[in-house]
């Protein structure tokens, strides 16, 4: 029983992890436009199944369409996903510059993720209760052993929350980074 609650932990974690790629600090990485959507045969499609993303330098990002004919359309999306770049069509490809952060903006993104790191915690508490009322629901398990039970489950509680913490603080640090 513990194994299943252990295992729904980790997946708030990734959660959280998730929400920190998508969350842009001074560095270009592919991941920016992993939730942009293309109109793909009538199929909205992330842009990283339909180009190749890559990145030739530290503030840009090249786009390369597998088919010559999305390059207009996914230029469209990135400009209507309004993430704060501006693309430019580059013959059969898409040059992504992204701005230099201010000190403010750096400091909206670092609010931004102490929110998704809080979301994580949240999440995390959530599942502990559900452990401990799955516990207090076993009719025949004695007093000690239920203390015993909740007790493994707060430290591993405290664990996951304290591995939030960390991702947060790496997190801070490199939104933070001039």
């Amino acid at each position: 029983m513990a194994e299943e609650y252990v295992q729904r932990m980790e997946k708030a974690i990734e959660a959280t992890e998730r929400e920190f790629t998508k969350i842009r600090a001074g560095q270009a990485t592919p991941a920016i436009l992993n939730n942009i959507r293309v109109d793909y045969y009538g199929t909205p499609t992330p842009i990283p199944q339909i180009a190749k993303v890559s990145v030739p330098e530290p503030r840009m990002l090249l786009v390369s369409p597998w088919e010559k004919s999305m390059v207009d359309v996914i230029n469209k999306a990135i400009l209507a996903a309004n993430i704060g770049v501006s693309p430019m069509m580059d013959g059969n490809c898409i040059r992504v510059a992204l701005p230099i952060l201010t000190s403010e903006r750096r400091q909206e993104l670092a609010k931004i993720a102490r929110k998704h790191a809080e979301e994580g915690r949240v999440a995390i508490r959530n599942i502990r209760r559900d452990a401990n009322e799955a516990i207090k629901k076993i009719k025949d398990l004695p007093e000690d052993e239920v203390k015993k039970l909740q007790e493994e489950i707060q430290k591993t509680t405290d664990k996951f929350i304290a591995d939030v913490d960390r991702i947060l603080q790496e997190k801070e640090n490199d939104i933070l980074k001039v």
